[in-house]
């Protein structure tokens, strides 16, 4: 997986005129960067965070994520690329940053949290490759500029990786899910924080009641028939990518909630 370094993020924002830091809604904390908001500060950029995938939490959960940023002096919106009105509001955004001047904005985050998808949504047709899997076919490779309307363009970069994200994210959203050497450790951290939020979270995905995450992955090995041949033993490395691929793709229901 290429990711991008910071000195070619720095340059990205320098030249912006706005940037929009795209985060997942279901984890805004883990997926924010710090330092992306500070660079965009220290150049005198207009930042707006975007709290993308919004539909796969309730409104209410949403609006007050949206007031919690805001009411911290960031400028804030959350954005579903199945909702016309989030483009329509977006654009908008941007346009009043613009006054009416030709803009440059780029979109940063993490890798998966969706920045080619809202490339797509924004101007109507597929332009950018996208996949909810990090390291898989559709990943932003290299700094690519697309044109939104007469005088805003949009540079989409490769997923940053910041130093300051969090235990398991950072392992997830920085790796491919086959390149990972031991899935199992952040897998486990994951569907412990997943625990924490839904309770029924297994049940609903797997039908699988255990709430210890070993006695999770083994059970959904066993489902899945994934056995070592010599020792009969449930294969839990691939249940653990299985449930990292699926928290990916939205099949397993999670959010934290902003209070």
């Amino acid at each position: 997986m290429i990711l991008a370094s910071w000195r070619d993020i720095a340059k990205t924002i320098k030249r912006s005129d706005i940037v929009i830091e795209v985060v997942d809604i279901r984890d805004p904390i883990s997926t924010r960067s710090k330092r992306v908001e500070e660079m965009a500060e220290s150049f005198n950029k207009k930042l707006i965070l975007l709290l993308n995938k919004s539909d796969l939490v309730p409104y209410s959960v949403a609006e007050k994520w949206k007031e919690k940023f805001i009411s911290n002096g960031i400028d804030c919106i959350y954005y579903s690329i199945w909702r016309r009105k989030d483009r329509s509001l977006l654009i908008q955004k941007i346009e009043n940053y613009s006054n009416g001047n030709g803009s440059l904005v780029s979109l940063v985050g993490y890798p998966k949290t969706g920045k080619s998808s809202i490339i797509n949504s924004i101007k109507g047709k597929k332009s950018a490759q996208t996949s909810p899997i990090p390291g898989s076919p559709g990943y932003t490779r290299s700094f690519t500029l697309y044109k939104i309307k007469n005088g805003v363009y949009i540079l989409d970069s490769p997923g940053v990786m910041p130093i300051e994200g969090g235990f398991p994210e950072s392992i997830i959203r920085g790796k491919g899910v086959d390149e990972l050497k031991d899935p199992v450790k952040p897998a486990v951290a994951l569907i412990e924080k997943i625990l924490k939020y839904n309770p029924k979270a297994f049940i609903d995905a797997y039908k699988i009641e255990e709430k210890d995450p070993y006695k999770i992955l083994e059970q959904l090995a066993y489902k899945r028939m994934w056995i070592y041949r010599k020792t009969k033993e449930p294969n839990i490395d691939e249940a653990a990518k299985t449930i990292i691929r699926d928290y990916h793709k939205a099949k397993i229901d999670f959010y934290i909630p902003p209070d």
